[in-house]
């Protein structure tokens, strides 16, 4: 956001302008921000062969997928639903990662059959996979290589008591599974956790696959997942993405030098690439002032942007109607019937009734996690490119709550 001339803006676009065309609440995305976020990663790796596969699950609307794959990303998914929407996004099935865990094995089958790469984190699937597939269909393997990392414990994924991947403690019966029914492993994948600032937990990372790939001839590539850092608070620290692009790129290369067959190198940002992009638009309906709070009450709630109570994650908010308001001190709350506090204590320009706030690095699990709890509607969103807001999703009404419903 911008202030120009005493009014805030997205990407040129004065926000009282997306208000009055989509109304609140609302996401907004920036497209320049994800564009420069796509070009800073391409430019910290070019100095590999590189790929970058965006992480779908953290912004999946159509419109957004499009213009990922414009600026020449491929797709991270983890569901068959999201294969499918890569699909009807433009996506080939060679540019789509699909990376499950603990689904059906009729999911895999079927994502198998549209042609995606297939990315495998239990041996028991391997091994049915295996069986069905044999050598036919080459597999990715996910493994779990026991590193602690990210910035809170339900987004840490690498740690041995994670649900996901296979342990590197158990790599001899992979390679008996993979020999026993002549597999094609292309890829080795690694996924720690979200939020990570020390290069050195990529490059520990890098090491562990590195070592691996040497019992698998066919790897083509390896993929580092992501977890890049991006900064919440005015103040706040993020990955140092060059630094790790110069230092990962010299151990590949250093790598790649031996070898006969070069890998390919993967990563797969979503927060990193979205989630600055993303502001999201709420009214405040009420000011209340009891003995030792001053409330202000917003027309939203954990049912669009569950984050700060999921993750006790921090979005900086603005108060956009009164920018010279002198400032105060607020506690930012939802209408759920839920304690659904969205900031605690937060020093905003004077709150009155009708004013729109604003929460910043939105673009992220914001949206793809919101739901209908209290049945309440999911929010529009909008995005701004080029100079221009446009609706990129409506409103829900009533009758969307209802149209999956049938009578009893």
């Amino acid at each position: 956001m911008e202030l120009v001339n005493n009014r805030y803006t997205i990407g040129g676009v004065a926000i009282d302008d997306i208000v009055a065309l989509a109304g609140t609440p609302v996401y907004v995305y920036d497209a320049a921000i994800i564009e420069r976020q796509v070009r800073r990663l391409q430019k910290a790796f070019s100095g590999i062969d590189f790929r970058l596969m965006y992480a779908c699950k953290a912004l999946s609307n159509m419109s957004i997928l499009r213009l990922v794959r414009r600026l020449g990303t491929g797709l991270d998914t983890v569901s068959l639903q999201e294969v499918h929407l890569g699909l009807h996004a433009g996506f080939t099935p060679d540019e789509i990662l699909y990376t499950p865990n603990m689904v059906s094995f009729e999911e895999i089958r079927q994502a198998a059959e549209l042609g995606v790469h297939i990315n495998i984190d239990t041996i028991s699937v391997l091994e049915h996979f295996g069986h069905e597939f044999g050598g036919k269909i080459p597999v990715c393997i996910r493994i779990n290589p026991h590193i602690m990392a990210g910035g809170n414990e339900r987004i840490s994924t690498g740690h041995i008591d994670s649900k996901f991947g296979i342990s590197i403690h158990q790599m001899r019966h992979v390679q008996r599974v993979v020999a026993t029914y002549g597999m094609r492993v292309n890829g080795l994948h690694m996924h720690t956790g979200s939020d990570i600032l020390d290069a050195d937990v990529f490059l520990q990372g890098a090491d562990i696959l590195l070592e691996i790939a040497e019992s698998f001839p066919d790897v083509e590539f390896l993929d580092f997942g992501s977890g890049f850092k991006v900064p919440y608070k005015p103040d706040d620290i993020a990955t140092d993405i060059d630094h790790l692009g110069s230092k990962l790129s010299a151990r590949i290369n250093e790598v790649n030098a031996r070898r006969s067959k070069p890998l390919q190198i993967w990563f797969e940002p979503g927060k990193f690439i979205v989630s600055e992009s993303g502001t999201f638009l709420a009214t405040v309906n009420v000011v209340k002032q009891t003995t030792a709070t001053v409330f202000a009450g917003v027309n939203t709630g954990l049912n669009h942007l569950i984050r700060p109570m999921l993750y006790n994650a921090y979005h900086h908010i603005v108060n956009v109607s009164n920018p010279g308001g002198p400032p105060r001190i607020y506690t930012v709350v939802g209408y759920i019937c839920e304690t659904d506090t969205f900031g605690w204590d937060r020093k905003l320009h004077e709150v009155r009734e009708g004013d729109v706030l604003a929460f910043q690095n939105a673009g992220a699990y914001g949206m793809t996690m919101a739901s209908n709890y209290n049945s309440r509607l999911r929010p529009a969103e909008v995005l701004v490119e080029d100079g221009v807001a446009r609706l990129i999703r409506r409103r829900e009404t009533l009758d969307d709550l209802l149209q999956t419903q049938t009578e009893a």
